[in-house]
């Protein structure tokens, strides 16, 4: 059944671009974790927002909120927070609509931030043979730069985006920059949020990957998402040069 009860300061945020019918089963089995769910539909053109916008005619604890063409993930996620400030809600813990994610872990992760609100909860992946192999190995490169560019502050996955962020501290780094609005939001995201003293807790995540004929969508290109991620990490570490008397100085008054 879903839950019903309502939390007034922590939101499921999900957001979703052409998700196939995967995205279904993800929003009811996060209904069944937590209220309120909300989906940011990110231009979509696969039918999945009509379906989506019918589910939530039937459940007051689903909210479904269409963006008239696909801007990026991070895009998707500023719109999301930016309402749920207004509405009240200071945390917002985002997931993946296509059921990578975990979906039973959304109580423990949301305990967890009620526990340390200043804190962001940053789930760390634990990959099954599903995983692909190139994809394992890649991040690897992400999280080695990730861990620099905060001097080492505790990232353990930079780019796994089942996480709960303080929302206020969130938006206020995306709107400092035009940066983070697309795949590079996840790791960008962590870094520059580390930089502003939030610290990271992590906690173990299973992460399944689909394959097309289970109803998996990807939409990861090798090449575009490699150079648009090399150019972030270039960015910010030349933004970490910058910070790196602070950043010691926080290290060594253990901040």
């Amino acid at each position: 059944m879903p839950s019903t009860r309502a939390s007034s300061t922590h939101l499921v945020l999900i957001p979703s671009y052409n998700p196939g019918e995967k995205v279904d089963e993800t929003v009811r089995s996060a209904r069944e974790q937590w209220n309120p769910v909300w989906v940011v539909v990110d231009g979509s053109t696969d039918g999945s927002a009509e379906r989506l916008c019918r589910m939530a005619e039937a459940d007051s604890g689903l909210r479904v909120i269409v963006l008239p063409e696909n801007r990026g993930k991070g895009a998707a996620i500023l719109a999301g927070i930016d309402e749920a400030a207004r509405q009240g809600f200071s945390h917002a813990l985002t997931m993946d609509s296509d059921g990578q994610h975990p979906a039973a872990l959304i109580g423990e992760f949301m305990q967890a931030s009620m526990k340390t609100p200043a804190a962001m909860i940053l789930g760390r992946p634990k990959f099954d043979a599903s995983a692909p192999q190139l994809r394992v190995q890649g991040r690897r490169i992400s999280n080695g730069w990730a861990n620099l560019e905060t001097l080492w502050m505790g990232i353990g996955d930079s780019l796994y985006g089942f996480r709960v962020y303080p929302i206020a501290p969130l938006a206020a780094v995306m709107r400092s920059q035009t940066f983070m609005r697309r795949f590079d939001f996840d790791p960008e995201a962590v870094v520059r949020l580390c930089w502003r003293g939030v610290r990271p807790i992590n906690l173990d995540a299973p992460v399944r990957y689909f394959t097309p004929e289970e109803g998996g969508v990807s939409h990861f290109h090798y090449g575009r998402d490699n150079v648009l991620l090399t150019w972030m990490h270039t960015r910010l570490l030349l933004g970490f040069v910058v910070r790196l008397p602070l950043l010691i100085a926080r290290r060594l008054a253990g901040r």
